[in-house]
């Protein structure tokens, strides 16, 4: 048997097939391994391996992002672009990009979620290489625009740690009980590293203790809704460079 090694120890082989049952597993398993690295497999697939494979975790994972960032270099993904619903939007106070998330323009039903996952990695893996911020406006968002829950764990799970340990504060905007819920839930069992950095806040005037308002473009659907619930000039920021209280 013909047989190499790859990083981390993963042995490669080029047999298909062993005749006894043990050496047959283990040709499976390797092959997957194989079809990992020359990247043949689907995103599916992709995705139960790593959830269901317990050795080499890591070396898993990282090469599993890798693939799908490639693929996010070179695929067509104006599906998703098209939309609007995910765009760098200036800096903040601290000169970190600020990445806007519009929660209602976000089909979660009706779009290729892999393609998503897709842009949302080639949107930020420039971006995640320094310290960053992401702004998540609830604005007017229905059950048409969350996606489920395992979908939220598991792009959580492929992405790199670069994106949890630059991300320096994630702001909720117009936030309701569902995501009050969800905050809670995924900070607590899912990310508590980063429950300092989630802040709710009641209106858009709030970001601007943290985000100059000429650095910060969005539709007008969420100034418009800002408007009639809040009224204008409720609130004076303090620009002190600071995140806004939660």
């Amino acid at each position: 048997m013909a047989s190499e090694r790859y990083p981390a120890g993963v042995l490669r082989t080029t047999e298909t097939y062993c005749p006894d049952a043990i050496g047959h597993v283990l040709a499976t398993h390797i092959g997957k391994r194989t079809r990992i690295l020359d990247g043949s497999f689907t995103y599916v697939e992709l995705m139960k391996h790593y959830s269901s494979s317990l050795d080499d975790p890591d070396w898993q994972k990282e090469n599993l992002y890798e693939r799908l960032l490639r693929r996010a270099k070179t695929e067509d993904l104006s599906e998703v672009s098209g939309i609007g619903c995910l765009y760098q939007s200036g800096v903040d106070r601290l000169g970190r990009p600020v990445i806007v998330f519009c929660g209602k323009w976000f089909p979660a039903h009706n779009i290729d979620l892999e393609k998503a996952l897709l842009y949302l990695i080639y949107l930020l893996d420039p971006i995640v290489k320094g310290d960053y911020v992401i702004a998540y406006f609830h604005t007017l968002t229905g059950s048409n625009n969350y996606p489920s829950l395992q979908w939220l764990k598991d792009v959580y799970s492929i992405l790199p740690y670069k994106y949890k340990k630059n991300l320096k504060a994630f702001y909720i905007v117009h936030p309701t009980f569902w995501t009050k819920m969800m905050t809670w839930w995924f900070t607590t069992f899912m990310a508590p590293a980063i429950k300092t950095k989630v802040h709710s806040l009641p209106g858009v005037e709030h970001l601007y203790s943290a985000i100059a308002k000429d650095q910060l473009e969005i539709p007008a659907y969420i100034t418009e809704y800002d408007m009639a619930t809040n009224g204008i000039h409720y609130f004076q920021p303090v620009t002190n460079t600071s995140s806004p209280a939660s």
